[in-house]
C-alpha cells in the first residue's frame, strides 16, 4: 500500500469558473480565468510558479494546451488524463512533485469544453477492444446499479425510484444555493420522478449534465504554506486506483458496489489515519454522475452500512445540515461535469467551506473533507479519493 504524503503539502489558493454552457468562451478563456483566480487567491504572480499540471480529457493535447494561452515562459506543463478522475489526477501529480522537493510552487488546473464539441454524454468513444465489450451508453451502464440494489435490499421499484429522486432533489436544492453551479433551480420530487426516461429506471434528472468549466489549485510544501497565508488547507491522502475489470470477468459481480471505490477509499483512509469515515469526515464531494452511483458510493466509502444507504438518504443524513453533508455544492448533478475540471471543482467547494465562504451552503466549522472521482463503468473503472483538512496532524 502507498505510504502517502499526509501533511507534507498544502493548498494556498484555488479558483473555479462558473460551470455551464459557455458558448462565448473558449477553453483558453476558462483556463486563464480559473488559474488567475487561484493565483490571486494565493497572493502570488505567474512568475512565482515553477510548474503546472493540466488535466483534460478532450479539450487539448500536450502541455501546449495551457502554456500557449498562459504564456508560461517555457515552464514545464504536464498534461494528464484519467477518464473522469482527470482533475484529481492532475492534483495528485502536482502534489507529489512538491513533496519530492523538485518544485516549491506548482499549479494543478483542469478544464473541459464539451458543449461546442457536440458531446452529449450518451455517445462516448473508447479504445479498440476484442469485440466482447458491451456497447452501451454511460446512462445505460450505470442504470444497472439501481435494480440490482433494489432487489438485493428489498426495495420495491416505487420506493427505489423515490430514493433516487431524493438524491437528485438534494443536489439540485444545494446547487440552487451556488452561484457557480450550472443548474441553480430547485426541482420538485414529483417532477424528478416523472421526468422522461433515459435508461430505465433513470430519467433525465437522474443524470448529470454536460458542461464547460475549469478549476485550479496552487500547491506548496506544508512548512512553507503560512508564508503565503495563515489558513492553508493540508493534503491528508491521495489515492488513485485502476481496476482490472473484475465485474466483467466474474459471475459474482452483482452491481451493488464498485470495487474501485472500495479500494481507493481503503487506501486513502489508511494514508489519513481514518478509521470511522462517517464520524471523522465533516463533508464530502462525490462523483454523482447518476443518482444510483451516489447511492452505491455512500456504502462503498463507508458512509453507510451495506443496505442502509437508501434509508440514510431518506432520513436526510447527507443533506446540508445533516450528519454528513454530501455534495453541498450541487455535485455533478447540479454543478455540472466538465470532465477534466470536476475533481478540482470538488476541492474548490471544500476550500470555500474551510474558509467560511460557502454562503447558505456553509457547514458549521468543517475540519476534514473528502472528494471522490470515478471514471469508466461499474464493472471496470478508475477511482480517485482525496482527503484534505484545515489543520496539521
Amino acid at each position: 500500500m502507498p505510504k502517502g504524503i499526509a501533511d507534507r503539502v498544502a493548498i494556498i489558493g484555488m479558483g473555479c469558473t462558473k460551470f455551464g454552457e459557455h458558448w462565448d468562451k473558449s477553453a483558453d478563456d476558462l483556463l486563464l480565468e480559473a488559474t488567475y483566480e487561484a493565483l490571486n487567491d494565493a497572493g502570488i504572480a505567474p512568475d512565482d510558479v515553477d510548474a503546472y499540471w493540466l488535466g483534460t480529457l478532450t479539450s487539448g493535447n500536450s502541455g501546449l494546451t495551457f502554456s500557449v494561452p498562459m504564456k508560461s515562459d517555457y515552464k514545464p506543463v504536464t498534461r494528464v488524463e484519467n477518464y473522469c478522475a482527470t482533475g484529481s489526477e492532475a492534483f495528485r501529480n502536482a502534489c507529489y512533485a512538491v513533496a519530492s522537493g523538485a518544485y516549491d510552487v506548482v499549479v494543478a488546473v483542469g478544464v473541459e469544453k464539451l458543449k461546442d464539441s457536440g458531446y452529449s454524454g450518451l455517445v462516448v468513444g473508447g479504445a479498440d477492444s476484442d469485440g466482447t465489450e458491451p456497447n452501451m451508453t454511460a446512462p445505460a451502464a450505470f442504470s444497472f446499479l439501481a435494480p440490482a440494489y433494489f432487489k438485493k435490499y428489498g426495495l420495491d421499484p416505487k420506493t427505489g425510484k423515490e430514493v433516487l429522486a431524493r438524491i437528485a432533489w438534494k443536489n439540485h436544492r444545494n446547487g440552487a444555493l451556488n452561484p457557480k453551479a450550472q443548474y441553480q433551480t430547485e426541482v420538485p420530487m414529483e417532477k424528478i420522478i416523472q421526468s422522461p426516461m433515459i435508461a430505465a429506471p433513470l430519467g433525465v434528472f437522474d443524470c448529470s449534465g454536460v458542461s464547460d468549466g475549469a478549476a485550479a489549485a496552487v500547491i506548496v510544501r506544508a512548512e512553507d504554506a503560512k508564508k503565503y497565508r495563515p489558513d492553508p488547507v493540508y493534503v491528508k491522502a491521495l489515492s488513485v486506483v485502476a481496476g482490472y475489470g473484475h465485474g466483467r470477468l466474474h459471475q459474482d459481480y452483482d452491481f451493488t458496489t464498485i470495487r474501485e471505490n472500495v479500494a481507493a477509499a481503503a487506501d486513502a483512509y489508511k494514508q489519513a489515519g481514518i478509521t470511522n469515515p462517517r464520524k471523522e469526515i465533516d463533508l464530502a464531494e462525490v462523483h454523482d454522475c447518476f443518482t444510483p452511483t451516489e447511492l452505491v458510493i455512500y456504502e462503498d466509502l463507508g458512509f453507510s452500512e451495506r443496505g442502509e444507504g437508501w434509508r440514510d438518504v431518506m432520513n436526510g443524513v447527507f443533506d446540508i445540515g445533516g450528519e454528513l453533508p454530501v455534495n453541498p455544492d450541487g455535485g455533478l448533478k447540479s454543478f455540472g461535469h466538465p470532465i477534466g475540471a470536476s475533481g478540482l471543482r470538488m476541492l474548490y467547494e471544500l476550500w470555500l467551506q474551510f474558509h467560511g465562504k460557502a454562503g447558505k451552503r456553509q457547514h458549521d466549522n468543517p475540519k476534514l473533507g473528502l472528494t471522490h472521482n470515478l471514471g469508466g463503468f461499474p464493472w471496470q473503472a478508475v477511482c480517485a479519493v482525496t482527503i484534505v483538512g484545515k489543520e496539521l496532524g
